[in-house]
């Protein structure tokens, strides 16, 4: 099962207040209103026992506990708080087993590098022998270390290098030597593949642990992107990196194959392409699976690449086209009979499960007019695929399961509100996380049919405290506009008088790919319930465009991004405007990144809808953001011209209309602060008065220190000032 990070169990908790009143300071400093989760639950391959770290007598501790009578206290496997490497406490950040848990990677010192990579210091721990040792005695950061199926080796990255350490005889080889900052990356991925892909490890072990698949980046060609660093210095220091804006060269990304057995590279052999957006390995056999795309990402081409003789052999056994694009996911598994997948596609108008023979053949096991969201995993003796969907809307997801015949498909948690399943090895078990809109995480152990074993964090003490402060119940509303209805919330001031007048803040995202409109737990509820403390209607709305309605509502914006948005937004304002309830006059909206640009449109394109708009770390112009999402929706700005400049607020600075704040940080790697500063010309150029905020080095969630707190207090006096 994934391993949750030890990172996310750090909960910062304060008192409970005795009084109604919600404060900034309570949400960004103290955290009073953040959940707990469940502290790096690790399902063990016997799938009766998961391991966890728990505080016991012994200090911090990893501990193992059965599943079947789960309590807190457990058999302790290793006591992290006395472990030691040349007389230093070593600060364990994470740990993952090998095959036969005899051994532990213990993942230290880590660093962020951008949203999902990071660089670590790993050490291999004996449980046997309870022996430590340093994965690598260089002084360089290693990353992605990962045990070989037999556990005897670990592959890492190392300077953009491949390595391989044989355990036992403490040997390390080096699989690639050519690995340079901004120039070659071996066996991880470069920004944009990162970011728009979400993949960071680029290689894997075969079954048999003889052979190490992997990719390589030849990112020399990429145009470069600099920013300002260290502002506080006398000198600021600049960070130059690889960013490849829309309709710019892209990394040259090929495959290969190591063997182990003859230390030999094979470079495998593929048809045109653009993107390697996924590497596999089969895990009954020496099969590798390549996922291809072409440039504008309407092509995925799947290929089996196999050892014939001493040869690997590539051969393309599935393609699927779309008129608008398609979207890359983990949805991938590897049947038993060691020669079909199934996968998910919304080449019926939903996205749905289908099972892919390596002959090319093709069945499709799911159907109905509602979307699959992921797989969870697959019980081959059984023969049922696990998965969540939006069955009953898209505000909800639930877990099902079917069989792989496609007949039975039942529901295995309630199909309502937000759930999550998280499954122990052999698939008997698993952890679900249910929360709905007005109800924070319950996390319990449940059998695999669903039934509940045990409760481990029900979060009580959260649902206490908001009670005690009387949140105001979150509403979900549907939006009839002309002939189109969307999904919307609201939240109302706890002592709504529908006869009284109430100004609007409509909190917005808007963009592919994230729903704002969903019935779960959302940690942002304490913020909107603090605007309706202070006497605001709270309202988020998902336009056209959004996920899990079907294909066609998800790609009704595709070559126009923010036009039929900003359309939605526009409309549903007005259509407030209309409530008995609404101040006609103080409606307002706010959003962040995509939402960010959505705001900059509303308040231009908007004719004065909205009063006051919040933009944070927008989007300006499409031209400036990267080639992989962008050229999803929009191709290149060569090939669509219109599409960008005529919903670019850049355009439409002049028909600014409101109070307008435009907030960024200056080391925002993925949005660059250039949208901006080029947003705040096109304003002056206009002449329109704005209001204009930097966090210095900070960058595109702009937190650290006091930041969140500063922000947050900084927009809710811009509101409480202009709304």
């Amino acid at each position: 099962m994934r391993k949750i990070s030890l990172l996310i169990a750090l909960v910062l908790m304060g008192t409970v207040y005795g009084q109604k009143d919600i404060t900034v300071e309570s949400l960004y400093k103290t955290y009073q209103f953040f959940p707990k989760s469940v502290n790096g639950f690790n399902g063990m391959k016997d799938g009766q026992h998961f391991t966890q770290v728990s505080t016991t007598g012994e200090g911090l501790s990893i501990t193992k506990h059965k599943i079947t009578a789960y309590s807190e206290s457990g058999e302790i496997i290793l006591n992290l708080s006395d472990l030691k490497l040349d007389g230093e406490q070593l600060d364990v950040q994470d740990y993952s087993f090998n095959d036969d848990e005899t051994k532990l990677l213990l993942l230290t010192d880590m660093q962020s590098i951008y949203r999902h990579s990071y660089s670590a210091y790993f050490y291999v721990y004996d449980l046997k022998t309870k022996s430590i040792e340093r994965l690598d005695h260089s002084d360089s950061p290693q990353t992605l270390a990962t045990f070989s199926p037999d556990g005897k080796q670990v592959a890492y990255i190392r300077d953009n290098d491949l390595f391989i350490k044989d355990l036992a005889a403490n040997k390390i080889t080096q699989v690639t030597s050519d690995g340079k900052k901004n120039e070659i990356i071996n066996g991880t991925t470069d920004w944009v593949y990162e970011e728009e892909f979400a993949i960071t490890k680029a290689f894997g072990w075969s079954p048999d642990s003889k052979h190490l698949a992997y990719l390589r980046f030849d990112e020399s060609a990429v145009r470069e992107f600099t920013m300002e660093y260290n502002v506080g210095a006398l000198y600021p220091e600049l960070y130059t990196f690889k960013y490849p804006k829309a309709g710019e060269d892209n990394s040259k990304v090929t495959a290969h194959i190591y063997s182990l057995t003859n230390q030999s590279t094979a470079h495998v052999k593929l048809n045109e392409y653009e993107y390697i957006p996924r590497i596999s390995w089969s895990n009954v056999n020496n099969t590798l699976v390549l996922q291809t795309m072409n440039r504008h990402q309407s092509q995925v081409v799947y290929t089996k690449v196999e050892l014939k003789g001493t040869e690997w052999v590539a051969n393309a056994f599935y393609t699927e086209n779309s008129k608008t694009y398609i979207d890359i996911d983990d949805n991938l598994i590897f049947l038993n009979d060691g020669v079909s997948i199934l996968r998910t596609s919304e080449k019926n108008g939903y996205k749905h499960i289908y099972k892919i023979g390596f002959d090319g053949s093709e069945f499709q096991l799911t159907k109905g007019t509602w979307d699959v969201i992921d797989f969870c995993g697959i019980d081959e003796p059984n023969k049922f695929v696990y998965y969540t969907a939006a069955k009953k809307g898209a505000i909800h997801k639930g877990i099902y399961k079917i069989d792989l015949k496609g007949k039975k498909d039942v529901a295995i948690s309630s199909e309502t509100g937000q759930n999550s399943a998280d499954f122990t090895p052999g698939m008997n078990y698993f952890v679900k996380n249910y929360s709905n809109a007005n109800t924070p995480p319950v996390f319990s152990l449940c059998d695999n049919n669903g039934k509940e074993i045990t409760v481990m964090e029900n979060n009580e003490f959260l649902k206490n405290r908001i009670a005690k402060h009387e949140f105001a119940k979150k509403e979900f509303v549907t939006f009839d506009l002309n002939g189109r209805s969307l999904n919307g919330w609201m939240i109302k001031p706890g002592n709504f008088d529908p006869a009284k007048k109430y100004p609007v803040y409509v909190s917005i995202y808007g963009g592919p790919g994230a729903n704002t409109v969903a019935d779960g737990w959302d940690f942002n509820s304490a913020w909107h319930q603090l605007l309706a403390q202070e006497g605001y209607i709270v309202v988020s709305v998902d336009p056209r465009g959004t996920m899990y309605r079907g294909k066609e509502f998800k790609d009704k914006t595709y070559l126009q991004l923010g036009k039929y948005e900003t359309e939605d937004f526009v409309d549903v304002a007005k259509l407030l405007q209309t409530y008995n309830y609404v101040d006609a006059n103080r409606i307002g909206i706010q959003g962040w990144s995509y939402g960010g640009f959505m705001t900059s449109l509303a308040m231009t394109k908007g004719n004065g809808v909205f009063k006051m708009g919040i933009a944070v770390a927008p989007v300006t112009n499409w031209k400036y953001y990267d080639n992989i999402y962008t050229e999803r929706f929009m191709r290149t700005p060569k090939e669509n011209e219109s599409g960008y400049n005529d919903n670019s607020p850049l355009f439409f600075a002049d028909q600014l209309q409101g109070k307008y704040f435009l907030i960024h940080g200056s080391g925002d790697d993925n949005v660059h602060y250039q949208n901006a500063l080029e947003m705040a010309n096109a304003l002056i150029a206009a002449n329109k008065q704005f209001d204009f905020f930097i966090y210095p080095n900070r960058n595109h969630g702009i937190y650290g220190g006091n930041t969140r707190e500063h922000l947050f207090r900084m927009m809710l006096d811009y509101v409480k000032k202009n709304l």
